[in-house]
């Protein structure tokens, strides 16, 4: 390091004793304070208003999300009763009513091993999942809220990695259902599956899914994701029978409910 050299002092020169301050001076130190704590304060307010992702607020919303699994009663998670204004095809209306509720459970043997390898860098904190039936119990649907121990980074990543690899769009990658004696979802179990859609949340520690099936047990040979189903024009058994719509609504709508009632914003479900 080196330093400049002093300048060279005129004994002639007058100057002002440093202790005190011209009126100009005071002015325009008092201007900038003002000036800075404007900005300061604006660029805080800007954060809060434009709902700043790493903020306080989302990062509150988070936590909250991930104690849901023990801190919501289950009727408020997946209500007995899920309605689905233009959740069908064609815009149509949509009613669910719920058939089972599984116990709250790790994830040990919940998911195929291909998925359940995917999903390991997240980790299972818990698994919440219910079955509904249409209204005219054609059809069966489990929802799925896997509650994760994952950060918001680790989340950011799965998701990133859903995303660039289409891994929701993966047959063998599908959940399972959740099957229940006596009930409309008795028949429901692995070879019955034919829709499903995952989506992996960055402002919750939850992976929401849904599958769908018909509600007579019957095997489905070529299952299709959602978002396929639900195009216009698709021909497929579970596109026609609008088994795309099912899985998509009924896990859109459990999605919007966990991120009311955890006050996170960060994202828009569909």
């Amino acid at each position: 390091m080196t330093f400049g050299e002093p300048e060279a002092y005129d004994e002639h020169a007058r100057r002002r004793p440093s202790g005190r301050r011209s009126r100009s001076q005071v002015v325009a130190a008092a201007a900038c304070l003002v000036l800075g704590t404007g900005l300061i304060g604006g660029a805080v307010t800007g954060a809060w208003l434009a709902g700043d992702p790493a903020g306080p607020g989302a990062r509150h919303g988070f936590t909250a999300a991930g104690d849901m699994w023990h801190d919501v009663p289950v009727d408020q998670l997946f209500p007995p009763t899920v309605r689905g204004q233009g959740a069908g095809p064609g815009e149509a209306d949509r009613s669910w009513t719920r058939v089972a509720v599984a116990p709250d459970s790790g994830c040990e043997g919940a998911f195929d091993p291909l998925l359940r390898k995917v999903l390991d860098p997240v980790g299972c904190a818990r698994l919440l999942r219910a079955t509904y039936t249409d209204a005219t119990q054609s059809h069966v649907t489990t929802v799925g809220l896997l509650f994760t121990e994952a950060d918001a980074a680790g989340m950011a990543s799965l998701a990133r990695r859903f995303d660039r690899e289409r891994l929701d769009r993966r047959a063998d990658l599908m959940p399972l259902p959740y099957a229940a004696k006596d009930t409309a979802a008795a028949g429901f179990g692995a070879g019955q599956r034919a829709s499903w859609t995952i989506s992996v949340l960055t402002d919750a520690p939850v992976v929401v899914y849904a599958v769908s099936g018909w509600a007579d047990g019957r095997t489905v040979d070529t299952p299709q994701p959602a978002e396929d189903a639900m195009e216009s024009g698709a021909t497929t058994a579970p596109a026609q029978a609008g088994l795309g719509h099912e899985a998509q609504g009924l896990a859109d709508r459990v999605e919007r409910g966990l991120r009311k009632r955890a006050g996170t914003t960060t994202e828009q479900p569909s």
